[in-house]
């Protein structure tokens, strides 16, 4: 039975994690376009921003919808709909109408359609996964994300470069197009029974704002999992100020450009993936929320400030790698935590709050990464003349201010880490 359960999470993870490595390799594509049209660092974190705000907004509903309706139906629908996005963007490109406003509008579709297909995609992966497997398939979803890192801006520029967007789109809709037919042909997704009688999913009774309500009051009961939640929220808005600030680092060095960004965010998929294969290796931790503390400061602090003070390619490589090596440790003590507290006939609703209250700093992060770069550390920096102290530590020309923003970010990075681990670590106390 163990292993009926294990190779059903198998087709579905491998086939969702192709289709997840055709999107990424669209949306780098096409961050690269919006950067070389606009070259503002802001413009081009909009993106994400209109990516991340409708999941942010409609989180909370979604996993009450999530715990109603059938996991495998939403997951069909919001896929498909999130493909359809990108046929229009392939119309439209084909057609030389492509602009900016029709990408930020066309990704908050996108983002919506996301925002509901996670939380079901989540509990569908508890119900089909023996608990004891549960360390181990989040060491592999991590391993499928560290692969779709490494792979998706490789590919991206070599297609792109032979045969330009078009191609990197039809890429896109043919692994959408095999994770489509898995899903509806060789998955079958249990349905989750409550402790009565009656099945869960088809209960109308309660209400959509009672049910997402019944997740913020689990939360409220539980502080140390909603304080883990907002330390990951503060993780967050770091994260997404860095991936706003990167591009215009890097992109407009002298020693760095589009090849060198694609090389630098592979390392942070290599990292990711040597992580996620420890992570499948290791033993039971005696203290899974001082790993996750511990790691993050770790991961903040040294990528940010080895970016920030240095000039060379390979350092940033190795800024990268470092930060990102640690992260599916993280992930997968976050992930046991989550699984084995919180009751799977509460996961999809306890799973939207959680994504409100831990993503919300997403675009947050997008916006003030790029106004910051833009609007005050690239500008302070344009007007320092001569050698100042400011140009001995972060150097001269633009991307001279994307450099203070990842000091200024993994100062914060190291306080909101240090913070959160003396809250926790009093919630362990009062727990015992």
């Amino acid at each position: 039975m163990k292993d009926n359960k294990l190779k059903t999470f198998l087709v579905l993870w491998s086939t969702q994690s192709l289709s997840q490595l055709g999107s990424a390799m669209t949306n780098f594509a096409l961050t690269l376009w919006l950067y070389q049209k606009t070259g503002s660092a802001l413009q081009t974190a909009y993106l994400s921003i209109c990516s991340y705000a409708p999941y942010v907004l409609m989180s909370i509903f979604a996993g009450a919808l999530s715990d109603r309706w059938d996991k495998k139906k939403i997951m069909l629908f919001s896929d498909t709909l999130a493909a359809c996005t990108t046929v229009a963007v392939l119309v439209l490109l084909k057609n030389d109408l492509l602009s900016p406003i029709h990408l930020y509008v066309l990704n908050a579709v996108s983002g919506l359609m996301n925002t509901i297909q996670q939380p079901a995609s989540d509990v569908a992966m508890t119900l089909i996964t023996p608990k004891e497997q549960y360390q181990r398939t989040s060491g592999l979803r991590s391993l499928s994300q560290s692969l779709v890192t490494i792979l998706h801006p490789m590919i991206a520029t070599a297609l792109f470069a032979a045969a330009g967007m078009d191609i990197v789109i039809l890429v896109d809709l043919t692994t959408f197009a095999v994770a489509f037919l898995a899903l509806f042909f060789f998955v079958k997704i249990p349905k989750i029974l409550s402790k009565g009688t009656k099945d869960r999913e088809d209960s109308t009774s309660e209400s959509l704002l009672d049910a997402s309500r019944a997740g913020l009051r689990y939360l409220k009961k539980n502080p140390m999992i909603l304080s883990l939640i907002l330390f990951l929220a503060g993780v967050n808005l770091v994260a997404s100020a860095f991936d706003a600030t990167l591009p215009a680092y890097v992109l407009p060095r002298a020693n760095g450009g589009e090849a060198v960004l694609g090389i630098v965010t592979s390392c942070a998929g290599i990292a990711t993936l040597i992580g996620s294969l420890i992570v499948t290796a290791l033993p039971k931790p005696h203290d899974r929320i001082r790993i996750i503390t511990s790691t993050m400061l770790f991961s903040l602090t040294i990528e940010n400030f080895l970016l920030a003070f240095t000039r060379i390619p390979l350092l940033w490589c190795v800024g990268q790698f470092l930060g990102w090596m640690v992260v599916p440790i993280m992930n997968a003590n976050l992930d046991v935590i989550l699984r084995t507290t919180i009751p799977v006939d509460m996961q999809g609703r306890v799973y939207s709050c959680r994504n409100t209250l831990q993503f919300f700093t997403i675009p947050v992060g997008f916006l003030l990464g790029g106004l910051l770069v833009d609007q005050v550390f690239e500008p302070i920096m344009a007007s320092e003349q001569g050698r100042s102290w400011l140009t001995i530590l972060f150097g001269t020309g633009k991307g001279s201010g994307a450099a203070v923003m990842m000091f200024v970010l993994g100062v914060s990075g190291a306080v909101i880490c240090i913070v959160f681990a003396r809250i926790l670590r009093k919630y362990q106390y009062r727990k015992r």
